[in-house]
């Protein structure tokens, strides 16, 4: 035993020399090496803790995320006293977006190492995926209170303030983040978003044209432009450009992976089977499902697939067969997103396909309806917000305790048509009795329509109830932000893609009174 026991001593390497290679070769962006060195290690003392770490940061670089989990509990495990591998694992569970064990595991790493600006930093990056603003923007403030130059911290600070809905203070974040790194194609790009809700196009369309100046394949730049040129009218360079939000990283991971070719109008239809599917919210399905009977009445057969809770209200297009999403496919030979149609029909802002109502009630749901709304004054339905998650709510949604005084001895019987209803706006509904609560109600977008259909006239911000009525050729009142999407142009009151709208905007950035007084001389007008 004696004589092994000196043998496999003397073969043993020099572990710390080994070591020293390793963080060598990472710094040097070897990682291949740091990897075999790290493996070498480990074959000799598998419970090393600084080679477990450094496989976990660098399988995290090569983005192996199960490996890096795997290496980085190993390291913790053997020393669960490092703030910077408690850090990293947050990282680790940041990269296959597990935001809340991440915040857990920065919380901890914090704690360990106080006021830690990366560690900061990493935090105020998962409570902003989190949606928890208030968290996020401390954590950046936390870091620029250490290190007012820090640009990631900057530029994420800016990315925050825009869900406050402060673009202002955002460029200001941005401009300070573009000093430290002029010309930077996402931080100018970020900077020509923040412009854009403040209804100023052209600076923004400056912004990303510098951006790609820097970056000519830089796709967050191509698609902001393009919704900006949109906005302004620009349909020709706006749809072609807006073919770039499949190179987002938004985008990019929902795009569909369909063996048949994508139509973009420069193929015949007619005789072949073309898939329409969906790809992005309720709102754009209704607003773009305008073109399938277009495309039937081309000679295809056209398949459209559609969120679940559409499909019943879809289904009874013409010409046009609607699958829920999850449904089986049939075989088809042409494939084409909702949202790439008006680019493949070459859509100018005066062709718009506008022949009003598009979609209808069913009868069986009115039957169903009919009863259950009482009759007599002129009948409004309401909606104030959408979905809470989406990154521009705070800009186009309405608390409802600013509406309130509406509901005060009405001169209209008032419904709600609000499907997600939030704690804030439970409350004060319980206080508002003249607005009858339809929204917990309503099982699909089939019964929503059924009940815009015995509705005088639907109020609602920019949601999909908006487009809902819009499309049943409703009287429907839109009520929109400064500036509004790209689809609502930008200053008209009314729209070519719904005749029946009127569109109520607001005059100055946040000013949701005057929109308000407005609505109320309009309601006045209908009692």
């Amino acid at each position: 035993m004696s004589a092994k026991w000196k043998k496999a001593s003397a073969a043993m390497p020099n572990l710390s020399r080994l070591q020293r290679q390793a963080y060598s070769s990472f710094q040097q962006g070897d990682l291949d090496r740091t990897e075999k060195l790290c493996a070498g290690i480990l074959e000799y003392r598998p419970d090393d803790f600084d080679a477990l770490q450094l496989l976990g940061v660098l399988n995290l670089q090569r983005r192996r995320n199960v490996e890096a989990l795997g290496f980085l509990s190993q390291a913790l495990r053997i020393n669960s006293g490092s703030a910077d591998a408690m850090s990293n694992l947050g990282l680790a569970l940041h990269a296959t977006g597990r935001f809340e064990e991440a915040v857990v595991n920065y919380r901890s790493a914090l704690r360990l190492a106080p006021d830690h600006p990366e560690i900061l930093y990493n935090l105020g990056n998962a409570c902003l995926e989190l949606g928890r603003i208030d968290e996020a923007l401390a954590s950046f403030d936390a870091v620029l209170a250490k290190n007012p130059g820090h640009v990631g911290a900057l530029v994420n600070r800016g990315n925050t303030l825009l869900r406050f809905n402060q673009p202002a203070k955002a460029i200001a974040s941005y401009d300070a983040a573009l000093a430290a790194m002029p010309g930077h194609p996402q931080i100018l790009t970020n900077r020509g978003h923040a412009l854009r809700r403040l209804d100023r196009p052209f600076e923004a369309l400056a912004d990303f044209e510098a951006a790609l100046a820097a970056g000519p394949e830089f796709a967050e730049a191509h698609f902001e432009a393009a919704m900006t040129r949109l906005c302004l009218g620009d349909f020709e360079a706006g749809w072609k450009a807006y073919e770039w939000r499949w190179r987002t990283g938004a985008f990019a991971r929902q795009r569909r992976q369909l063996q048949a070719p994508l139509w973009l109008g420069d193929a015949p239809v007619a005789g072949k089977t073309v898939l329409l599917h969906a790809e992005q919210g309720f709102g754009d399905t209704i607003q773009f499902i305008r073109y399938a009977p277009l495309l039937a009445a081309r000679g295809a057969k056209v398949v459209c697939e559609v969120q679940p809770e559409l499909q019943p209200l879809l289904a009874q297009l013409p010409d046009v067969t609607v699958l829920a999403r999850g449904e089986p496919l049939p075989a088809f030979d042409l494939q084409c997103p909702l949202l790439s149609l008006p680019l493949a029909f070459g859509t100018q802002l005066e062709t718009i396909p506008a022949s009003i109502p598009y979609l209808a009630a069913s009868a069986a749901r009115l039957a169903d309806w009919q009863g259950r709304l009482p009759p007599g004054r002129p009948r409004v339905g309401f909606v104030w917000s959408g979905q809470s998650s989406h990154k521009n709510d705070a800009n186009r949604s309405i608390p409802l305790k600013r509406l309130a005084a509406l509901f005060e001895d009405p001169p209209v019987r008032c419904f709600s048509l609000q499907n997600e209803l939030r704690d804030a706006d439970r409350e004060v509904l319980r206080g508002v009795p003249d607005l009858v609560d339809l929204g917990g109600a309503l099982r699909d977008f089939a019964d929503t329509a059924a009940v815009i259909a015995l509705l005088d006239v639907v109020v609602s911000v920019d949601t999909a109830v908006a487009h809902l009525a819009g499309a049943l050729g409703r009287p429907v009142v839109i009520l929109l932000p400064y500036a509004a999407d790209f689809r609502w142009l930008r200053s008209s009151d009314h729209s070519p893609w719904y005749p029946t709208a009127k569109l109520f905007r607001q005059p100055a950035f946040s000013d949701w009174d005057s929109v308000i007084g407005r609505l109320r001389d309009e309601l006045r007008l209908l009692g």
